[in-house]
């Protein structure tokens, strides 16, 4: 018999991991509905030429082809009179006369989707008549990459977008960071820091630094300053045809340190010839703005100039948040892109977006112990009994505790009571009921605490009234 197993990178989440999973999912999702944002959901396949080119030639290598139903391998035309050139089981394309892109588009044309904004700009475009814009949506759902597995990074995870499109004010910028605080106070994640720069900073110190127009290759590179350090940047921005001395110039801003406005005045004076830069350093001081005039609490927040993200769609803010004191990289992130609905037909579309990364805030709620007692979240009460007659009494009483609101459960088959305590014991269920001749006879039921062992006797009323005291002790 096979072993069952699951692909690397993907999991099982049993009845606790999902009443866990479902409380941040909650969470988040409470948040989005208080600023106005509205549900959305797109398929899990998108066809791949609406998904490739939007990730950079990095992320586009991590999505996930579906092939075309059939042996569609047969169909690839080959010229007459090539023999297949092998290096052990891979084909040698370019020894045939093909290239690997147009052996692709003939065995697969979709892809399981790589994220939810692409989707959502392909979505805007195909629908723009119908939309009130600006237009703001949050998404729930799964996305798949083909990162290699590790704790943190998985190859199937879910994300929280939210987004909105139709509109260039920076107080869309604003209200990302007051929901980022929103939504982490509700998790009980009080220490994290809330990353933010701008793509035009970042344009402005490649021209700052005597390397106009590279900023596309600039960002992939130093966007793993935290994860290779100074010296491997330089490496990679040199193998990407940066001359040494723009690498030496760039040497004081990945090394300088001060707080936000520090920081602002710093590239204010660097980055002054550069007429880019400066509109993005001008916009990461009107969104400050707004969030004083909100009230929004900017203490979490991070001027880095080292943060890229490197998703090439990006034009504007962008951020990231990553807990602190827990090895596990960015829990969220996001940004503004101007052009992502151009490339789908609808252009002057302007839209800013965020995203939480459900799994890795699992797994720092978990690292941290902050998840809430998940009792609260299965059956309250089970109703036990010790035949036919009191099983059959026990359903009715079950039906009218749940009208009541109480979560209820009725042992379904004729059984020791031993084992339907044991049965409640392993649900964690808090209460039981327990129905016997001597109480359908006289209308006094057995209430008990399955944590303290105590027994009550009292009318269904007053099950009723312990109950819901005990679910709701502020009531």
């Amino acid at each position: 018999m096979q072993k069952p197993s699951i692909p690397k990178g993907t999991r099982d989440f049993g009845p606790e991991q999902m009443i866990r999973r479902n409380f941040i999912l909650d969470s988040i999702r409470e948040v989005y509905k208080r600023y106005g944002f509205l549900p959305l959901e797109t398929p899990s396949m998108e066809l791949l030429s609406v998904l490739t080119g939007k990730y950079g030639d990095e992320g586009d290598q991590l999505i996930f082809k579906i092939l075309r139903n059939g042996d569609f391998l047969q169909k690839v035309k080959i010229p007459k009179g090539t023999e297949a050139i092998a290096a052990g089981d891979t084909l040698d394309w370019d020894a045939l006369g093909l290239s690997s892109s147009s052996v692709l588009s003939q065995i697969s044309e979709k892809a399981l989707r790589y994220d939810l904004t692409v989707p959502f700009a392909r979505y805007v475009a195909m629908h723009q008549s119908n939309l009130a814009f600006p237009f703001k949506r949050y998404q729930i759902q799964p996305v798949w990459r083909g990162d290699r597995p590790q704790k943190g990074r998985y190859q199937e995870f879910y994300q929280c977008d939210a987004d909105v499109v139709g509109t260039e004010s920076l107080t869309c910028e604003a209200d990302i960071v007051a929901m980022v605080n929103e939504v982490f106070a509700a998790l009980g994640i009080n220490d994290f820091t809330l990353k933010i720069n701008n793509r035009k900073v970042l344009a402005g110190l490649v021209e700052a630094i005597g390397a106009p127009g590279m900023d596309g290759p600039f960002c992939v590179a130093i966007d793993k300053l935290d994860k290779i350090g100074i010296e491997k940047v330089e490496e990679e921005l040199l193998s990407r045809g940066f001359e040494q001395q723009s690498i030496e110039a760039l040497r004081p801003v990945m090394q300088f340190e001060g707080d936000f406005h520090a920081k602002l005045a710093f590239f204010k004076d660097f980055m002054q010839s550069s007429e880019t830069g400066m509109q993005g350093i001008a916009e990461l001081e009107e969104i400050l703005d707004y969030l004083q005039l909100s009230n929004t609490s900017t203490g979490k927040l991070e001027f880095d100039i080292t943060l890229a993200r490197g998703l090439s769609y990006y034009t504007g803010a962008i951020f990231e948040v990553k807990a602190n004191n827990v090895q596990i990289g960015s829990i969220s992130g996001g940004g503004r892109y101007d052009n992502l609905t151009g490339v789908f037909g609808l252009k002057g579309v302007s839209g800013v977006g965020i995203s939480f990364g459900v799994d890795r805030i699992y797994d720092v709620l978990e690292e941290l112990d902050l998840f809430p007692d998940s009792s609260s979240q299965s059956t309250t009460v089970m109703v036990g009994h010790f035949g036919e007659q009191e099983r059959r009494f026990g359903i009715a009483l079950t039906a009218r505790l749940r009208a009541a609101g109480i979560r209820s459960e009725v042992f379904p088959d004729n059984a020791k009571i031993k084992k339907q305590l044991t049965y409640a014991n392993r649900k964690n269920i808090p209460y039981a009921i327990l129905i016997g001749s001597e109480e359908i006879e006289s209308g006094q039921l057995t209430l008990k605490n399955m944590v303290s062992g105590e027994q009550t006797q009292t009318d269904e009323a007053g099950v009723i009234q312990h109950l819901q005291q005990a679910l709701n002790p502020n009531s």
